[in-house]
């Protein structure tokens, strides 16, 4: 019988506490990489997996989910973004495990499938967990999106968070996951692990001006002096990441290796020079690339249309604004847009065209499809310039994934003046790869510590206690 002291020395080993359950019911046709990430993640009981696009995330959820229901007696949600709910229902269908789509509210037993937007009709009492599919949804500490799926959470006893890009524009962004799954709020980690030069917590104001507008001129958030490594440390108390099977453990990757990516810079000369200047110059500031992105609407579409033009292979192109869509869309006469203004039904029913080879191309932006989608059959991506990793991590993803047989082209279309969104772009992926480095050598590193301390004397206990 261990004595209180021991049980308080426990709590604070590195695998932090198991408030889940040991398995009920595991399939054999889960990977084993894929099985030890849901058998920890239904000990955990409060869990997060960051595994890389193609890795199997959906059926990973989906059991786990079916454990979570046979555990508990309970319904499941599983959440996801608005085009991958049908996708999730069609996985569910092929593995066998019972899934049913859900819209309006309505609650049928096991599994249930919806999508954010419509989070709000459901009562997160009615279920005994949540599952947050590209849960990188919720990474804006801001965001509505994270208040209310966080709220929804907050009281469910068993709750997974599963993406690729956990943290695409900064560490901190790991606190809105830690936050939802009660582990720690987005404040408290802040402080107990950072620091910004203004000495503050307030985050609206220290983000509230650019340096170009008069701001502080590093209004970021740092480590504190020695803290990286007991931070990764703590994130690895409650979530899993890893890029390939053997990030997670003594597992083969050779059933998961990737074709190659063929990445091509088109840089587009402007026909139109901004005002008061002889020659293009790079954008000093956003407002002169957003000025300079409409005025080359034009030249950057027909480049775009150039490049898919004569291939007869499936193709995908990510744009950013409405009249760049519209204009692909008249260029590119066997290609379908998937505007935000388009009904749901209308979207899933193009995603789904695409898929069944009724259309050669998709163009639309990446806040409106680039999450969760599988398009293994299309090996060609063109996409505009964009400071968003995780907007172009994702978008090349759709097709880049494992599973893909064909080398994938990934044709990005620049101009003179969008120099600093290439180098932001930089900045954050070698930040993204130093994340999954660092969480995978502290996942090794706990699998060798002792979950409590073992003395070879005993405690001695003074008298007046």
């Amino acid at each position: 019988m261990t004595t209180p002291y021991e049980r308080f020395l426990e709590s604070k080993a590195q695998e932090g506490s198991f408030t889940g359950f040991d398995p009920v019911w595991m399939p054999p046709f889960l990977f084993d990489f894929q099985r030890s990430i849901v058998e920890w993640n239904l000990r955990k009981g409060k869990s997060a997996t960051f595994a890389d696009c193609g890795m199997g995330k959906t059926p990973m959820e989906l059991v786990w989910a079916e454990n979570v229901v046979r555990k508990t007696n309970k319904p499941v949600l599983i959440v996801t973004p608005l085009a991958v709910a049908q996708q999730t229902i069609r996985e569910s269908e092929k593995f066998g495990i019972q899934a049913d789509r859900s819209s309006d509210g309505a609650v049928y037993v096991g599994i249930n499938v919806t999508n954010y937007e419509r989070l709000h009709y459901f009562n997160p009492h009615d279920f005994a967990a949540t599952v947050c599919d590209e849960s990188s949804a919720i990474k804006s500490f801001n965001g509505k999106r994270r208040a209310a799926v966080t709220e929804f959470m907050r009281t469910q006893p068993y709750r997974l968070l599963a993406t690729a890009t956990a943290a695409p524009n900064d560490y901190i962004e790991l606190g809105t996951s830690s936050e939802a799954l009660g582990v720690m709020g987005q404040m408290d980690m802040l402080n107990r692990f950072f620091r910004n030069d203004q000495n503050t917590s307030d985050m609206k104001r220290l983000n509230r001006h650019s340096p170009a507008e008069g701001g502080p001129s590093n209004a970021g958030w740092r480590f504190k002096g020695h803290a990286e490594t007991p931070f990764f440390r703590w994130v690895c108390s409650w979530a899993r990441g890893g890029r390939r099977p053997s990030d997670f453990g003594p597992f083969e990757d050779s059933r998961f290796v990737l074709p190659k990516l063929i990445e091509r810079e088109h840089i587009v000369e402007t026909r139109t020079i901004a005002p008061g200047y002889l020659y293009p110059v790079p954008a000093s500031n956003m407002a002169e690339e957003r000025e300079e992105r409409r005025r080359t609407i034009q030249e950057r579409c027909e480049k775009a249309a150039e490049l898919v033009a004569d291939t007869g292979k499936p193709f995908v192109i990510w744009c950013h604004l409405n009249p760049e869509g519209d204009l692909l869309e008249k260029l590119i006469p066997d290609a379908v847009q998937v505007a935000g203004a388009d009904p749901d039904e209308a979207k899933e029913a193009a995603y789904e065209a695409f898929v069944s080879g009724q259309s050669r191309g998709i163009i639309t932006k990446q806040k409106i499809g680039g999450w969760g989608l599988n398009w293994q059959h299309c090996a060609h991506v063109v996409e505009f310039a964009s400071h968003s990793f995780e907007q172009h991590y994702q978008g090349v993803r759709r097709c880049w994934r494992y599973g893909q047989t064909q080398d994938v082209i990934n044709d990005i279309i620049v101009t003179e003046g969008e120099k600093g969104a290439k180098d932001n772009m930089q900045r954050k992926s070698e930040a993204a790869d130093r994340m999954f480095s660092m969480m995978v050598t502290h996942m090794h590193e706990s699998l060798k510590i002792e979950s409590g301390y073992k003395f070879n004397e005993e405690v001695q206990v003074p008298s007046w206690l």
